[in-house]
């Protein structure tokens, strides 16, 4: 697997664990919705939690990652040899 294909591969993988990971633990605000706009979108979160979950998510790509190079590497899964 080149260098390229690995980065590529490891920016698609952490962008789908990320937007899986988005919604878990979400609350929304707790004030009912009226028509006094005062700043805050009723649907906001109160706490999204973004940093614990760019680790979380980092961390779970890389060994989602280091899996999926391992089989590639070591020729269990080549797609090449299912084209002949």
């Amino acid at each position: 697997m080149s260098i390229t294909g690995s980065i590529v591969m490891y920016v698609i993988i952490w962008w789908i664990v990320f937007f899986s990971a988005l919604p878990v633990g979400i609350k929304h605000n707790d004030k009912p919705f009226n028509n006094n706009l005062e700043g805050i979108d009723p649907g906001a979160p109160k706490n999204p939690n973004i940093f614990k979950k760019f680790l979380y998510t980092t961390l779970i790509t890389s060994v989602v990652f280091a899996g999926i190079y391992y089989i590639v590497e070591n020729g269990h899964f080549n797609l090449r040899e299912f084209i002949k």
